[in-house]
């Protein structure tokens, strides 16, 4: 189950973590691999599919140690989704909240 969960929200901590700064790939994976596994096999198709829905933009940046590196920038538009995102995740969380608390006090009536 956490899998599923983890496919379902991780747009929308990509997002998060954009809203915080722009970054490139790996420093994403490295990022949300402080909460959740993450692979950089799955962030590269991810983060092809958040451009092509317009949700962030890229920008090469030069760098001293290799090739130049792309960064990934939250659009409006990315900013818009994330938000809803979040209004979604929140409604979701309060709903299985509400469920669980409910089976909890119907386990403990027909307990006592």
């Amino acid at each position: 189950m956490k899998t599923q969960l983890k496919k379902g929200t991780l747009d929308m901590c990509v997002l998060a973590a954009l809203a915080a700064g722009d970054s490139y790939a790996y420093e994403l994976v490295s990022i949300l691999s402080r909460s959740m596994e993450v692979s950089e096999g799955t962030m590269y198709p991810l983060m092809r599919r958040l451009q092509a829905e317009a949700w962030v933009s890229t920008y090469l940046v030069e760098s001293a140690s290799g090739p130049s590196r792309k960064y990934y920038t939250l659009t409006a538009a990315g900013r818009q989704q994330l938000v809803l995102m979040q209004q979604e995740w929140q409604e979701f969380v309060g709903d299985v909240n509400s469920v669980l608390q409910l089976a909890a006090g119907r386990a403990k009536g027909e307990s006592a």
